[in-house]
């Protein structure tokens, strides 16, 4: 699977793809991560993106020009591939663990980033497919959702996990402990330095995987 991300911040990326799970799934060619500097798609000396808005108003407004030469650039290499063009936006569906299983299903998406007061919302009517959100809070750009769409949608595709009952969405959400079996630390229900021991539930330590499967299902 492959994505474009069409940004005016291309190394943005680089640290976060180029490590842990995404580093890996990169190497094996299970998903092919592709920054674009949206300002290689201006036809200006000054690789102008930006413009006032129409109306008057705060701040610059992100231009349809550039984002649809790159849209249309990477689309007519295309031929049979399956291709999700998504815009982040705050009026956007929220991203979750089913939206994250069905974008697997695509061969390639293409995320744009907006960036200073918005996207011209042409690009929203005529050049997206759909609009996302990651959160009911603002920031200063789509990079931040793209990193958090790719991260979803990729651990949805075969082999980008260990295991496939690694997935959260299979094995549920349920506390987990790990070594030591006792942890004494610091009250800090105390001023004295008095210690306090953190112990792993007995249930996890018995060996009974009917009692420990009975805990965890408890715990949801």
């Amino acid at each position: 699977m492959r994505f474009d991300i069409l940004t005016i911040f291309p190394n943005i990326f680089d640290s976060y793809f180029k490590e842990s799970i995404l580093k890996r799934a990169q190497q094996k060619r299970l998903i092919k991560i592709v920054a674009h500097n949206l300002r290689d798609y201006t036809t200006d000396k000054h690789h102008k993106v930006d413009d006032r808005p129409y109306g008057g108003g705060p701040g610059m407004v992100m231009q349809i020009e550039p984002i649809y030469r790159a849209v249309n650039k990477i689309k007519a290499r295309l031929s049979r591939a399956k291709v999700r063009t998504i815009l982040f936006s705050t009026r956007g569906k929220k991203l979750d663990a089913k939206m994250a299983k069905r974008l697997s299903k695509y061969d390639r998406l293409i995320l744009i980033c907006g960036r200073y007061e918005g996207v011209d919302e042409r690009v929203a009517k005529y050049i997206a497919d759909e609009e996302i959100s990651i959160g009911d809070y603002i920031l200063s750009g789509g990079e931040l959702p793209a990193m958090a769409l790719v991260d979803a949608v990729s651990r949805q595709i075969p082999g980008v996990l260990g295991k496939r009952e690694s997935l959260e969405e299979i094995k549920g959400s349920y506390p987990v402990y790990s070594r030591p079996e006792v942890f004494e630390a610091n009250s800090k229900r105390s001023s004295q330095a008095k210690k306090k021991k953190l112990k792993v539930p007995k249930v996890l330590l018995s060996g009974s995987h009917k009692d420990i499967e009975k805990w965890r299902l408890g715990q949801k």
